[in-house]
């Protein structure tokens, strides 16, 4: 259940930004699903659950041998004054000892060593979510910083389009050239924002390949339109799928550990019986005898009263723990389900009801600047709001990709909505 729980997680976050492909060439560009591939067969976290494992099946074989023998030998009335100082009065003993145990300790560690190593998949499956979202997360910071670039780009076209129409002007006469070197300024100053934003992409690109631990990253990323939303399930649908997630998960598994600690401390109110049998040689006669004996520990339920008590307790404070767990998880569910429809949603507009009108009204300002019916600093406000739009819109999207990783991590689950379709915005045709 939790393989399948983690796969169908792997796809969900791939759905938002992986260009399709099918197998993934080494040559070709990087993307989700095969650096979900390399960080499966590189992190060493995951080896290292593994590794856990072997110590907890160690630690249950031991725990499942039964108390051991014991092998003895006595020898008595030997070395003593009087007639013990005769060899002949020396008794010689070999005996056999052990514990019989009572009340279902065998049983109860069993079950308690067997309940840690079943925890233990639970928690591999929780690292891997915890995982797969930190991939996810760094691929959208290398996403999100190529579509910077492109901003950037955009500007920088505008901007050079600025100084070639202000030159023309200055050749013209029809402006001082006060206005050139500020366009050539407006330029420089995109240019330098378009490096920058290559050496945050770079700079991402590094931070997602040191997952898999490589050095200098060779590889690009294949291109992915962080400003397509999915439109996604609603809340009371996201919190049912809350409750199977698999951090509450760990909360049945601690909770089977706890009561097998529970039973184990309450079998220690039954006292075991140590017993001895052996065969004793009588010197004086040259004769052979059993011999045996049976004692019980007095006092045995006084002494595991307080830890019975103690592991109750930890039982009865568990359930706080998973309503307390069960309050954040929820919180977190909440408030980033509402920032990704709050993300969404100004996505959509941004693109739908603000760039476009800007994008026309820059266009018309660069039509009237050119015929000297505006000035220069209407065209280039009007360059920087179109500018300034998308940046917002891009960090708004980016905004609601990262709730999106922060939702299905939480669930483990795709949040698709079979039945609604993705959020589009609306491509401008500027230059």
């Amino acid at each position: 259940m939790q393989l399948r729980t983690a796969a169908i997680a792997a796809l969900a976050l791939a759905s938002c930004l992986c260009a399709p492909a099918s197998a993934q060439d080494p040559a070709s560009p990087l993307t989700l699903d095969a650096a979900f591939a390399r960080v499966a067969a590189h992190h060493p976290g995951l080896r290292l659950t593994g590794a856990r494992g072997e110590v907890l099946r160690a630690d249950r074989d031991a725990a499942v041998l039964p108390p051991p023998l014991r092998a003895g030998f006595e020898l008595e009335n030997v070395l003593g004054s009087g007639d013990t100082r005769l060899v002949r009065q020396a008794e010689a003993t070999l005996t056999l000892a052990g514990v019989f145990e009572r009340g279902g300790k065998l049983d109860a560690r069993r079950t308690l060593a067997q309940g840690r190593i079943d925890a233990l998949a639970v928690q591999r499956e929780a690292q891997r979510l915890d995982l797969l979202a930190a991939v996810a997360t760094r691929y959208l910071a290398v996403q999100a910083a190529r579509a910077d670039v492109e901003i950037a780009g955009r500007d920088v076209a505008q901007r050079s389009r600025t100084v070639a129409a202000a030159r023309q002007r200055l050749r013209a006469g029809a402006s001082p050239e006060s206005v050139v070197l500020t366009a050539e300024a407006a330029r420089a100053r995109a240019g330098m924002t378009q490096a920058r934003a290559a050496e945050q992409q770079q700079a991402a690109r590094r931070h997602l390949a040191a997952l898999w631990g490589e050095r200098e990253p060779g590889f690009a990323v294949a291109e992915a339109d962080p400003l397509r939303l999915p439109a996604i399930e609603g809340l009371d649908v996201l919190d049912a799928m809350l409750q199977a997630s698999p951090e509450l998960a760990e909360f049945a598994d601690e909770r089977r550990i706890r009561e097998a600690r529970l039973r184990l401390a309450r079998s220690s109110a039954t006292p075991d019986l140590d017993w001895s049998l052996g065969l004793r040689r009588l010197q004086a006669g040259d004769e052979f005898a059993l011999v045996g004996s049976v004692s019980v520990p007095l006092g045995a339920t006084r002494r595991a009263d307080p830890e019975i008590r103690a592991a109750a307790a930890e039982l009865a404070v568990l359930e706080l723990e998973q309503q307390v767990r069960g309050v954040g998880l929820y919180a977190d569910l909440a408030e980033a389900h509402g920032r990704y429809r709050v993300a969404q949603l100004e996505v959509e507009q941004t693109g739908r009801d603000i760039l476009p009108r800007l994008v026309r009204a820059e266009q018309a300002a660069e039509r009237a600047y050119r015929a000297g019916a505006t000035s220069y600093l209407e065209w280039a406000q009007l360059q920087a709001d179109t500018t300034a739009a998308r940046r917002q819109q891009l960090l708004a999207a980016v905004d609601a990709q990262g709730a999106l990783i922060e939702l299905q991590r939480l669930t483990g689950a795709a949040l698709l909505a079979a039945d609604a379709p993705a959020t589009t915005h609306t491509q401008d045709t500027s230059p």
